[in-house]
């Protein structure tokens, strides 16, 4: 359970703030509502880009992380397809150094031809070595685009291509600045020592002079339904082969995903789970398999991953895969769904340990509707029916909504 108290500045910024005076630290995270799905088709892997010229000066801060650092502070950022996300730690004693960093980049970039093309070069060195010269690196450069036909989840974060982002101009880049970064498409949440009175005060100071923007509607292709199994096949460098298989399902908002996450659970969470005990431990088919949901905020998928032996062939690993899939169809053990779900609540538990975890999950979950809701999840999950699992797995996990990588080693 995480206490908390709400409330919107004149310009739309919405600051959450916890209270938790166990701690001589504050965490401030800034939640941007704007991702790789908001990228045009050919000017991809801007939202990350900007993850990275936001460290490289603001308006009237040549540097951000020097002074955070004098003050005993410490900060990191990641961009996904639907947000990017900023946050620091900071001696509460200082925090005002980190209201006052924070609402400066918030305010305006120091938008220069220097600064640009160093950001530029390191997002391109990235894409590289994370990408295309990286064994298995390239896999969902391959398996979003095979999934996905219309919705710009069909490109990664880093971007489709990296001439995106070496053809990225000044102008560019200013554009998606004005267009998403703003107080009226962000969340503040403060957390640690720090009472809600200092935090009210200090975001009408730092904040609130800052003007709302107009933020476009999102307008985002739907992804049509997919009516026919599709089939990728790749040869690499790379040690082994290995499968990944990718069918349709629900959004982050729907009722759906809890069901959704606890089929993938009880598919592969831990050595117990069907996939493991049937494909890995009982019969040498993998090293190892997994099955997790993408969890975005549209439709996303739900993967299974699988790193096959050397006697193991594809037509085989793609069989045995479908036969594990298959049984849980026909039904699931009460004790399976009550580890499943013990399990979830553990992770729900251990994610709220930290004042950076709490800060974000509470700017994550008012992004998707409520702050409170971050405090229901185990009452989600436990309401969950090992019936609602079943129909589910009917629903999703068939021939013609799969999409299959298969990433076959030259050796």
């Amino acid at each position: 359970m995480i206490p908390f108290e709400k409330f919107k500045l004149d310009n739309g910024l919405t600051v959450i703030v916890h209270e938790d005076y166990t701690t001589p630290l504050v965490a401030m995270n800034i939640l941007y509502k704007v991702g790789a799905r908001d990228e045009q088709p050919d000017k991809t892997g801007f939202a990350h880009l900007f993850e990275h010229l936001m460290f490289g000066g603001s308006v009237n801060i040549e540097d951000f992380d020097e002074p955070l650092q004098k003050a005993g502070g410490e900060n990191n950022a990641f961009t996904n397809n639907d947000i990017t996300n900023y946050y620091l730690t900071i001696p509460a004693q200082n925090l005002e150094t980190g209201f006052w960093l924070e609402s400066d980049r918030m305010l305006s970039l120091a938008f220069t031809e220097k600064s640009l093309e160093v950001q530029r070069s390191v997002v391109v060195e990235e894409f590289k070595q994370r990408y295309l010269n990286q064994p298995y690196g390239d896999v969902w450069l391959q398996l979003r685009p095979l999934a996905y036909k219309v919705h710009p989840y069909q490109w990664a974060t880093i971007g489709k291509e990296i001439s995106h982002i070496e053809e990225a101009t000044l102008e560019d880049v200013k554009s998606f600045f004005k267009k998403w970064y703003a107080p009226n498409n962000a969340i503040l949440s403060i957390a640690g020592n720090c009472d809600l009175k200092s935090a009210k005060t200090l975001c009408e100071k730092w904040f609130a002079p800052i003007p709302a923007q107009h933020i476009p509607e999102r307008k985002l292709p739907v992804e049509p339904e997919q009516k026919e199994k599709r089939i990728l096949e790749l040869k690499r460098d790379v040690p082994n082969s290995r499968i990944y298989m990718a069918w349709h399902c629900c959004s982050r908002y729907d009722k759906e995903f809890y069901a959704t996450d606890l089929l993938s659970d009880i598919l592969s969470r831990g050595k117990s789970s069907r996939l493991y005990q049937q494909l890995v431990k009982q019969n040498n088919y993998f090293t190892d398999i997994n099955a997790f949901m993408t969890g975005e905020l549209d439709n996303s998928l739900l993967v299974i991953e699988g790193k096959l032996l050397n006697s193991t062939d594809m037509d085989q690993a793609e069989k045995v895969i479908l036969e594990v899939v298959e049984s849980v169809k026909q039904g699931i053990e009460d004790r399976e769904l009550q580890k499943v779900q013990h399990k979830a609540e553990a992770t729900i538990e251990f994610s709220e340990m930290g004042i950076e975890n709490k800060a974000l999950n509470l700017a994550y979950y008012e992004l998707i509707g409520d702050a409170e809701e971050c405090n229901r999840q185990a009452e989600r999950y436990n309401a969950v029916t090992a019936q609602d699992i079943i129909a589910i797995a009917n629903k999703i996990l068939t021939p013609n909504n799969c999409s299959i990588l298969r990433y076959q080693s030259s050796h």
